[in-house]
Parts: structure tokens; C-alpha cells; sequence
């Protein structure tokens, strides 16, 4: 008997080839796109998950209230770390990280072997205590991670790094020249495994801290926070009141007398509102309200992409539901004939429930395809490197398991509803029973359509903000802006350099310097104070920059007060450069003149007042910045006006190669930094793209099947409208009419949730478009075309129909 059945539902699904596709289809591009989205969704929350004990790893974080908004962060004091294990004993060990390119040697450098005499621009270099391997429990190659780090001027590199430069051997020992330094040679201590891909620690080259100051007294000062602090507490620490013993010690032993004897009488009052809290480490990636300059993912955004991943799959699953009972009421006379021959009932439930899970698992069988086969576009899509989990041991019974389920409850309807049909009734063509019981499907078509009217607008507000955030005026010009990045190993002929490059055809201004308003580039924070009020007002923290004098022209900064940085005065090494933020929160009405100090002494003089400008995200008000002369190198800014912006290339990549015979030009330009600074932003709006798409593709087969289903339980209905005179544009009007109403409702239930939604998250962003009408008119008519052109094929085969063809039987 179930070999009766097997064979029976294969015939069914070949004898109903087209419905067979759309049903199984649909099904699995449901399924394949939830499927992806939780894989997208474990990938991010997996992050630092493997270290071993795991669960007893913590980064410090602070948090300070400042006019009302919380500002939380992980940088902290060279001395810090030590402080910590000796005050608390709750504390393990201690290891500090400073990955940010502020400082020489950390971010990006030029790198070769001492022996070699080619560079290579590598990425990933951070420094690290010797402790920090250990504390993670690195997995070695060659090496003891315990003494890797232990001599000064040593590093750990990654096994792939180690066999890109030295393949096949142990390296261990060998030395390596950064930036062209060849008085500083670096030792390698240790190769470790490379990084794995769910850590925040991405990073290939680690630089020892042992004996290296970045400045001179630099590590014993708690005036210049520069370092993330890793902690390995006891299994009995209790995180909760040891972040309040660290808030209380540290900032009454240490914190408060540093401040004082560096000119701050204040200091009580100044970090009052400041605390401390252990983060775990596996919080790291998802802390997106971090200013700690690594790439985060907000968490609410996860849950997000779940929820819809979720109602992709219920669109889908209502979908199947929909086309199983749309095309049920052509098998009544099936079900008659099988009756009058001796059918019983269980028996014609189990052939439809049979039916409805091989069905259902040939969508499973084709989503697990799908999905394997659209990873790659999905990665693409979202910024990520997953692989399809093959070997999971939870892939195969989950599939069996969730085809069953989904196959039973889809075909529990046509199973009961069929089987419960008196020979006689169904044998004389009565099926309109269903017509009468239409409300769930038209509650479920309902429901398809408020998801897709909510994930078409978000996506137009996504794009809206895209496009408001890359063609707004951000108070510089991002425009035709070259970067020449690793000039820093040129040294003393950089000057040349420029002034060689400014000899090009095309090159309008040339400028050194490595603080450039775009995320990413180098950061110095700083608290400055107005001489004379050192004791009255609060210091204002500030971005300090260090430019030289053809700075403004080359990032096209207004200056709206005083004047630009002359290199005819030597005075000039001591005059500073502010924002119009800046005068405002110091409280200077009138600036020009003013002078400011860090504390105490004579300062620096302001003798210009710069248009503000966003040198950070978006997502933050512009804050106070402070522009000085200085000498950072490993950046060179080209302003360029031209046509030909390929023989500029070849003009620049020339005087390049006069100076730096063994390094590559490596440029990018300021436009393209500034647009993948919202690469998190496009990845959103690509995701809700395709997710919105999708969803009105199986909204829009969902449709179909109703009106297929509708089609056909009021065929007679129809016939009888023709016969007594009733055109075809008035048959397919009176059945369209009835979707479009479910449409329209969905529209109206839809936009309310999609503005809340949308506002929700715009909240991220201080500067921001406004939701309009616009936005909701313009996605109603897109629903209502595509709803009216899915339902406008039924209506109008309906609407020829020969009313003798449906009539034939009365």
C-alpha cells in the first residue's frame, strides 16, 4: 500500500507540472533564504567563542555620561594592566593590545625580510605584552608562546605570513626590516596558527611592548590612553562587584593624583560620572556602541535579519499551504471515485499527508542546493566568508525532521477537508464548500503582503539614507582626492617627493598627513583647556591633528575665521587650528587670539576658526578638533583636477619609482575610503534588497494560488455572469477586485510597522533623512501593480473561458 501511494504521489506531481514547480520552487526559496540567513546570523554571534575558557576572558571597558548620552570605550593606560594584578586578586593575568596605526609600527607597515630587498605592504600589526599569547592561548607553529614576546624589538607572525616569506622553513630567529628601518630590525620570536575567522583579533603580525616606549615616559604615565586591556579572571571572580572595587581604586589611587599633579584641581569632578565594567570577550564583535575602532556588528541588527529570516520562511510555508489547497477541490472526484470503489478514509488521509511530505521534501532537498549555491553571492552580499555547513551534524535530521512537520501541516487540510466528502456530492460537481471557508487564506494573503509592503519600504529608506549620506555636503571635498599611502619610508626626502608631484600636470595641492576625515585613518584624542580657566571650566575633549600648511586646500575645508598656517612663521609651530564645534563647547565667542593649554602652562595661540566638518561616521555629531603643525608621513594627499586621470597615474607611479625603486605605489582615492566607511550601511540595504524582492515573489505566488483557488471554485459563477451578458473585463474585474482589497489592507496595516521599524533605525545616525509620504505612496503603487499584474492572468483565463466548458454539467 505505501508503495501505492509513493507512486501516486510522484504521478501526482508530474501530471501538475507547472503548479508542482511554483509549489516546490517557492517552497525552497524560502527555505534556502532562512536557511542563509541563520547561517549568517550564527556566524556573527559564534565570534571569540574558541579560545579555551572562554568564558573567563574579559576586555575592560569604561563608560562616561557627557550632556547626556553615554560614551563607552576600552582604550586605557600604558600602567593600567599592572595596577590591575597587583590590586585585585580576582585578576589572572593581564595582557595590553594596541592595534591602532596612531602609533609607528601598529595598522599597516612595509615589510621585508633583512635579507631581501623588495618591501611589502602587510596589514594586521598590532603591539602586544608578552603576556597576550599565553592569555589566548595562541596555537604555535615554531616557538613558545610564553617567551615569544619576552626580548624587546621581537614579533609573532602568522604561519601564512611565515611561509609567504619564508616557505618551508622555521623562521624563528630570522630578522625583518619595517619601513625601511634598518637600524631597528625586528626578531621573530614565534609563528602562531593563523587567526581564526570568528575573532575579533584579526591580526597577522604581533610586536612586543618589552622595553618599547612610544614616547619617552609613555609607560609609566596615566595621562595618554592608548591600550585595550585583556584580563583572565579566577573561576570564583565575581565580575559585577570587581568592576566596582577597579572603578573605586583606580580612580582614587591612581587616576585622581595623576590628574592633579599634572595642573588638574578638578579631577574628582572631571571622571566623576566615569566607570568601569569587565566585558566578556565574546561580547566584543557585537558591541556596536563601542568607540574602540574595530569593525562591530549591532546586535539588534542580527535579531532584525532573524525575524524576517523567520517571516520568509512562514511567507513560504503559507505559500505551500495556499497552492495545496488551491488545487485540492480538482481531486474531489478523485476522492468520490476512490470511495465508491471502497476507499476508506484513513486511507485517502494518509495518500494526502504522504503527498504533502514528499512534496515538501523535495523543497527541502532543493533549498539545501540553493543555498549552497547562493552562498557565495550571499557573502558577497553581507561582507562575510561563511561555508556551507556539510558535515553539521544537525544538517540532515533537521531537514527530515522539518520536511515531516511542514508536509503534515500542509497537508492536514486537503487531507481532512477531501476525505470528508460524500460520494454523491462530489460525483455531481458540488465543491463550493470552500468558498464559503475563504477567510484564512485571504488572512494569510494578507499577512504575506504586510511583510512585503514593511521590507520595500525599508529598503527604500535604507537606500534613501545610502545616497543622502554619499551625496550630502559633509564640509569637505571628497572629490579627485589621491592618497599615496606608505610614503612614511621616504624620511627626509618627502619634501622633494611633493614637490615633485606638484610639477604634474593635473596636481593642484599636495599635503603629508596621516589625519584624514574618514574612518579608519589616525586618531589622537586630547583634552584641552582655556588659559587662564584651568580651574574654572571642565576640559574639553578634542581630536588633535597634526597638518601641514596645504591641508585645507587639499581637503577643500572652509576656513570661516582668522587664517590658514603660514610656512614663513615660525611662530606658527605654536598656533593651532579649531573647529567651529570647538569655539562653541570652549565657550569662545570671539577665538581668533585665544589661547589654549593642556593644563597648565602658555599653550598654543587659535588663529583660525575651520566650517565644521564630519570626520567620523554619521552615526556621531561632529566633536571638537584642534588642527597643529606636525610630521606624520605615511600619507601623502594629492588634490587633482583633470580628465585624464590615467596618465596622471602613470605621472605619479613614475616620480614614485624614482624615489622608491623597491616599493609598489599603493593609492586609493578619498571618495572610495569615504563610501566604504558605510559598507555596513550598503550590506543592510543589499540584504533587505534581496529580502524584499523575495518576499513579494512568494507573496506573489501566494497570491496566485488564491486566485487560482478562487477561480476556480466560482468558474460556474462566471459562466452564468457571460451567458447573461457580462463582458470579460467585467468578469476579471469582479474576481481581481476582491485580491486587490486584501492588498490594500495589507498596505495600511504594513506602513505603520515599516515607519516604526525604519525610525528605529535611524535613530543610529544623528544626521538623517526624514520619512516622507512619498516613500509609503510610492511603495503602495509598486504592491498594488505587481499584486494586479500576478492576479490579471487568472482573471482574464477565467474571463474566455467558454461558459459551456464550465455550464457543461447542468
Amino acid at each position: 500500500m505505501l508503495k501505492n501511494f509513493w507512486k501516486i504521489a510522484l504521478r501526482q506531481l508530474g501530471k501538475q507540472k507547472f503548479y508542482s514547480a511554483v509549489k516546490i520552487g517557492g517552497f525552497a526559496l524560502g527555505i534556502a533564504a532562512c536557511l542563509l540567513i541563520g547561517l549568517y546570523v550564527h556566524n556573527q554571534l559564534s565570534y571569540d567563542r574558541d579560545f579555551p575558557g572562554a568564558d573567563r576572558l574579559y576586555r575592560l571597558a569604561g563608560y562616561i555620561s557627557e550632556n547626556g548620552k553615554v560614551r563607552k570605550g576600552s582604550g586605557w593606560q600604558a600602567p593600567f594592566a599592572q595596577a590591575l594584578k597587583t590590586e585585585f586578586p580576582q585578576v589572572e593575568r593581564t595582557g595590553r593590545l594596541m592595534s591602532s596605526n596612531l602609533f609607528y609600527g601598529a595598522g599597516s607597515n612595509q615589510l621585508r625580510p633583512i635579507e631581501s630587498t623588495r618591501d611589502s605592504y602587510e596589514q594586521g600589526f598590532a603591539y602586544a605584552d608578552s603576556s597576550l599569547p599565553d592569555l589566548f592561548q595562541f596555537q604555535m607553529v615554531y616557538g613558545d608562546r610564553t617567551k615569544a614576546l619576552m626580548q624587546p624589538q621581537t614579533l609573532i607572525l602568522s604561519k601564512s605570513k611565515a611561509d609567504k616569506f619564508y616557505p618551508g622553513q622555521n623562521p624563528v630567529g630570522r630578522q625583518i626590516i619595517l619601513n625601511d628601518d634598518k637600524d631597528h630590525p625586528w626578531t621573530i620570536g614565534g609563528v602562531m596558527q593563523d587567526p581564526p575567522e570568528h575573532t575579533h583579533l584579526q591580526f597577522d603580525y604581533y610586536l612586543s611592548l618589552t622595553g618599547h616606549e612610544l614616547w619617552k615616559g609613555e609607560q609609566q604615565t596615566w595621562m595618554a590612553s592608548n591600550y585595550d586591556i585583556y584580563l583572565r579572571l579566577r573561576p570564583d571572580a565575581d565580575t559585577g562587584k570587581l568592576a566596582i572595587l577597579i572603578t573605586s581604586t583606580i580612580k582614587n589611587k591612581y587616576w585622581i593624583p595623576a590628574m592633579q599633579q599634572n595642573g588638574q584641581p578638578d579631577a574628582a569632578t572631571a571622571i566623576k560620572s566615569l566607570g568601569f565594567m569587565l566585558q566578556p570577550v565574546s561580547d566584543i564583535h557585537l558591541a556596536a556602541d563601542f568607540e574602540d575602532g574595530m569593525p562591530h556588528v549591532d546586535r539588534k541588527y542580527l535579531w532584525l535579519f532573524g525575524a524576517i529570516g523567520v517571516f520568509v520562511l512562514l511567507l513560504a510555508s503559507i505559500n505551500f499551504i495556499n497552492l495545496s489547497t488551491a488545487r485540492s477541490a480538482n481531486r474531489a472526484k478523485e476522492v468520490g471515485l476512490r470511495k465508491v470503489v471502497g476507499s476508506d478514509r484513513q486511507g485517502l488521509v494518509r495518500q494526502f499527508l504522504l503527498e504533502s511530505i514528499v512534496t515538501s521534501g523535495f523543497s527541502f532537498l532543493l533549498a539545501i542546493g540553493l543555498a549552497a549555491l547562493l552562498l557565495p553571492l550571499f557573502n558577497r552580499l553581507a561582507g562575510t566568508s561563511m561555508h556551507f555547513p556539510w558535515a553539521a551534524w544537525w544538517l540532515v535530521p533537521g531537514v527530515v525532521g522539518a520536511s515531516v512537520v511542514i508536509g503534515l501541516i500542509a497537508g492536514l487540510y486537503p487531507a481532512f477537508y477531501l476525505s470528508a466528502f460524500r460520494p454523491v456530492q462530489v460525483l455531481k460537481g458540488d465543491i463550493s464548500r470552500g468558498a464559503r471557508h475563504s477567510g484564512l487564506r485571504s488572512g494569510l494573503v494578507v499577512f504575506q503582503f504586510t511583510t512585503s509592503v514593511v521590507l520595500i519600504i525599508a529598503t527604500i529608506v535604507v537606500y534613501g539614507q545610502m545616497h543622502f549620506i554619499l551625496n550630502s555636503k559633509m564640509g569637505f571635498n571628497k572629490d579627485q582626492v589621491l592618497l599615496i599611502q606608505g610614503t612614511g619610508s621616504l624620511g627626509d626626502k618627502l619634501p622633494a617627493f611633493k614637490n615633485e608631484l606638484l610639477q604634474l600636470s593635473g596636481v593642484q595641492a599636495v599635503t603629508n598627513s596621516d589625519f584624514l576625515p574618514i574612518s579608519g585613518s589616525k586618531r589622537n584624542g586630547n583634552t584641552m583647556y582655556r588659559v587662564g580657566r584651568e580651574k574654572l571650566d571642565p576640559g574639553t575633549s578634542l581630536q588633535r591633528w597634526d597638518v601641514d600648511v596645504d591641508y585645507l586646500k587639499v581637503m577643500g575645508i572652509k576656513l570661516v575665521e582668522g587664517r590658514n598656517f603660514s610656512p614663513s612663521l615660525a611662530s606658527d609651530s605654536q598656533a593651532v587650528i579649531i573647529n567651529q564645534t570647538m569655539a562653541r563647547k570652549m565657550g569662545m565667542t570671539h577665538p581668533i587670539g585665544e589661547r589654549i593649554n593642556w593644563g597648565q602652562g602658555q599653550g598654543v595661540l587659535v588663529i583660525g576658526v575651520v566650517e565644521d566638518f564630519n570626520y567620523e561616521s554619521v552615526k556621531q555629531p561632529i566633536g571638537s578638533l584642534m588642527l597643529i603643525l606636525g610630521n606624520w608621513t605615511t600619507t601623502v594627499a594629492v588634490r587633482t583636477h583633470t580628465t585624464d586621470m590615467k596618465g596622471l597615474l602613470a605621472g605619479v607611479d613614475k616620480v614614485w619609482r624614482g624615489f622608491a625603486p623597491q616599493q609598489t605605489l599603493r593609492y586609493t582615492f578619498l571618495d572610495q575610503s569615504f563610501e566604504h566607511m558605510y559598507a555596513d550601511v550598503q550590506q543592510t540595504g543589499n540584504i533587505f534588497t534581496s529580502l524584499a524582492t523575495l518576499a513579494v515573489c512568494i507573496a506573489c505566488l501566494g497570491l496566485f494560488a488564491l486566485s487560482a483557488f478562487m477561480a476556480e471554485q466560482r468558474r460556474k459563477e462566471m459562466g452564468i455572469r457571460k451567458v447573461l451578458g457580462a463582458s470579460v473585463m467585467e468578469v476579471a474585474g469582479l474576481l481581481s477586485r476582491d485580491f486587490l482589497r486584501l492588498v490594500a489592507l495589507a498596505i495600511v496595516i504594513g506602513s505603520p510597522i515599516a515607519w516604526w521599524m525604519m525610525h528605529w533605525w535611524l535613530q543610529d545616525y544623528v544626521y538623517r533623512i526624514t520619512i516622507g509620504a512619498g516613500i509609503f505612496i510610492g511603495a503602495a503603487v509598486l504592491v498594488m501593480v505587481i499584486a494586479l499584474l500576478t492576479v490579471s492572468w487568472q482573471a482574464l483565463k477565467t474571463g474566455t473561458t467558454n461558459p459551456a466548458v464550465a455550464l457543461r454539467s447542468e
